[in-house]
């Protein structure tokens, strides 16, 4: 299948909501898609170290930049990230293990098994790190975007990789930031797995 048509396929999934539970919900099973790395075109990662799973913790976060809302646009925020992380600070990879587009995709970054760069070294070993790619201060990612955060969760328990009891935290609960924002903040606080 050509590149661009595997875009077109997944934005239709997200715009459909095929796959995607009502917000909160949890459905045994239920993974939304997934771009993979390498319909973003990632390079090889340079990391090795794992998380041991189940993982218990899960912290969002936002990128603060630009917000995408289209997989054409999304493909590009997250190859620019890619581009700053490893090339720019110096890291092995994007540090997120996840991020999510207003278009309604998950994107693959360091994925469920290899530890992120994205709150620490306290947090870094035992959570996921999921960002939102904006600026949430003062806006929300549209539900679109929220209902694949609340199906990846669902995807990581379902495949084992994140405890059933897992708790969400926000990046500025772990960290001195403002991240993610806001508006993303206040809406995390509603989420089921929600713990200051």
């Amino acid at each position: 299948m050509c590149r661009r048509c595997a875009l077109l396929t997944w934005a239709l999934f997200a715009l459909l909501g095929l796959g995607l539970g009502a917000p909160g919900e949890e459905a045994p099973g239920s993974c939304c898609p997934i771009v993979p790395r390498r319909e973003w075109k990632a390079p090889a990662s340079k990391c090795g170290e794992k998380l041991q799973h189940p993982v218990r913790y899960v912290v969002v976060s936002h990128t603060a930049g630009s917000h995408c809302d289209s997989p054409a646009s999304c493909l590009k925020q997250v190859q620019n990230l890619h581009t700053y992380h490893s090339r720019t600070l110096n890291w092995c990879d994007v540090g997120y293990n996840f991020l999510i587009g207003e278009d309604g995709l998950v994107y693959e970054g360091r994925g469920w098994d290899i530890k992120g760069d994205h709150t620490g070294v306290t947090w870094n070993p035992m959570s996921i790190g999921i960002s939102f790619m904006g600026n949430y201060m003062e806006r929300s990612p549209p539900p679109r975007a929220l209902r694949a955060a609340q199906s990846l969760l669902a995807c990581g328990v379902a495949q084992g990789a994140l405890s059933p009891t897992y708790e969400v935290k926000g990046h500025r609960d772990v960290q001195r930031t403002l991240s993610p924002g806001d508006q993303l903040y206040e809406i995390i606080r509603t989420w089921p797995h929600y713990h200051e």
